[in-house]
């Protein structure tokens, strides 16, 4: 069972729901993590730049930002420590400007951010062509699953 706690903490009216976030989660950890507790918390830009800066060192607001939970070291070595794999920061605004820049549908842009979250909270990374090109892919594929196109084609206008 994938459970989401989704906390909305913007003014931005065009927001996803929260079956939309826990079915795009859902979709994305399917096969990869049987049963996971996360949160999504969908702030302003304010709150964006604040943490893109404190915890990347980035002064700017970002689309997603994505703390992996880590087992503290007193718990270590517990056979149960819950299935807590962390919480996910979207950027409302940063998100829909995105979309609109990108001339791509605004809730497939927001699914693509859940899942690109989703998977770097399992250790999927970009840094490198390489695992840019594995993590890119797992993208399309569970994309796909939601009837949604492959997110880095460009889109003509």
């Amino acid at each position: 069972m994938i459970v989401v706690d989704v906390q909305i903490a913007c003014e931005l009216v065009e927001l996803p729901t929260q079956e939309q976030l826990t079915l795009w989660a859902q979709t994305a950890l399917q096969g990869l993590k049987e049963q996971a507790e996360l949160s999504i918390r969908i702030v302003e830009v304010s709150e964006g730049q604040e943490l893109n800066l404190e915890y990347r060192g980035k002064d700017k607001p970002t689309n997603v930002l994505s703390f992996p939970f880590e087992v503290p070291e007193a718990l270590i070595g517990l056979d149960d420590v819950g299935h807590l794999i962390g919480d996910l920061v979207i950027c409302a605004q940063v998100v829909s400007d995105e979309a609109k820049l990108q001339n791509k549908p605004a809730m497939n842009h927001w699914a693509h951010m859940v899942v690109h979250g989703c998977l770097h909270l399992l250790g999927y990374d970009h840094i490198t062509d390489a695992d840019a090109h594995v993590m890119e892919d797992l993208e399309r594929a569970i994309l796909k699953k939601l009837h949604i196109n492959d997110p880095y084609l460009l889109i003509e206008e």
